[in-house]
């Protein structure tokens, strides 16, 4: 055989091919987290910028808990595409859990920036529902003293109602239940079973029944309502 064709048939079995995508999906999806890590680094390796095998190694090591790998995952993502919202989406999700499972002097110098890439999610798309999850969690949890804020909150909330109404009122009864109005969480969270009857719905509904309003037999009511309506 020629050395020329030597060369590029060894250069064409070291490179890897569309099914070994597949294949670390498919290991990921099955919790096989190992073995799609080492998939996705090979492709990662012949590839550096194939933005899809990173996007998996940062969600690898974030169900990991593994924060500061994430977070250079992430990192590569913005910096190879920095108008996809998603990726400073997660680059903030991944940052805001190294926050709250560090001490508070670290997790106080992390927030702003925490708070910037999920704003910049929102900028890059007006319609970016997750991050202003994120966002009315983070000022429902913050303390008043850092930005902690409950009418920050509800402003998202608002801008969740004219997007997605079930997503709001859902978010309208999130808030309400943290600040201990439960009439109140009970009627945005019925508003969005009537809306969506998604089970999500029913379940914050049936949880709050169940926790907060100490009503176990409606809780049982609205989960039989449930599984009846989403039964295949």
């Amino acid at each position: 055989m020629p050395k020329i064709a030597f060369c590029l048939l060894l250069f064409l079995m070291s490179v890897s091919t569309p099914g070994d995508f597949d294949k670390a999906v498919k290991c990921y999806q099955s919790g096989d987290l190992s073995q799609a890590k080492s998939l996705f680094e090979k492709l990662v390796a012949d590839n550096p910028k194939d933005v899809k095998s990173i996007e998996f190694l940062g969600d690898i090591e974030g169900r990991r808990r593994s924060w500061d790998r994430a977070l250079v995952y992430y990192g590569r993502l913005r910096k190879l595409n920095p108008s996809e919202a998603n990726y400073c989406y997660k680059y903030g999700g991944a940052l805001g859990m190294k926050a709250k499972e560090s001490n508070k002097f670290t997790a106080l110098s992390l927030i702003g920036e925490v708070r910037s890439s999920f704003e910049k999610a929102i900028q890059l798309n007006p319609r970016h529902i997750e991050a202003r999850w994120a966002l009315i969690e983070l000022y429902l949890q913050l303390p008043g003293i850092v930005g902690g804020s409950e009418a920050k909150a509800s402003r998202y909330a608002e801008e969740l109602l004219k997007i997605s109404p079930v997503d709001g009122y859902l978010a309208k009864g999130r808030i309400a239940e943290y600040f201990e109005r439960y009439p109140t969480a009970e009627r945005y969270y019925q508003k969005a079973v009537d809306i969506g009857g998604s089970k999500t719905s029913y379940q914050k509904l049936a949880d709050l029944y169940k926790n907060k309003m100490n009503q176990p037999e409606k809780a049982r009511a609205i989960l039989a309502e449930s599984s009846q309506k989403h039964k295949s």
